[in-house]
């Protein structure tokens, strides 16, 4: 039982930590958006650079140990489907498709920075 309260003590701690460090980089964003005038094309792209940066962030500073594939992997999809809630709470809802293909490449991101995370962090 102490396994499984750890699993998913660490796989909470990584969702927290990458909304927090994808709300922070939104705002921080939005306000050079707001002051230099970049225009539109570089939104989606930076937004992207974001995600995968908060959902590695997330899991690098809070898995550890084995399965680090499946720890990301629930790191990136709840944090992707949480942040997109939120966004979409305040900005208004996207297209389904968009959604889905979203959710995927943020449990990719999460799959991936999972692995690299527990490889690099030996206990």
């Amino acid at each position: 039982m102490e396994e499984r309260a750890q699993f998913w003590k660490m796989t909470g701690r990584g969702v927290s930590l990458a909304i927090i460090v994808c709300l922070a980089a939104v705002l921080i964003f939005a306000l050079v958006i707001q002051f230099t005038g970049l225009p539109e094309s570089v939104i989606m792209p930076v937004n992207q650079f974001i995600k995968v940066l908060a959902i590695f962030i997330g899991c690098f500073f809070s898995l550890r140990g084995s399965k680090g594939w499946l720890k990301g992997g629930l790191v990136g999809l709840i944090a992707g489907g949480l942040t997109f809630l939120l966004f979409a709470l305040l900005g208004g809802f996207s297209s389904g498709l968009r959604i889905l293909w979203d959710l995927l490449f943020c449990v990719g991101v999460g799959i991936l920075s999972g692995i690299i995370s527990v490889n690099l962090k030996k206990d």
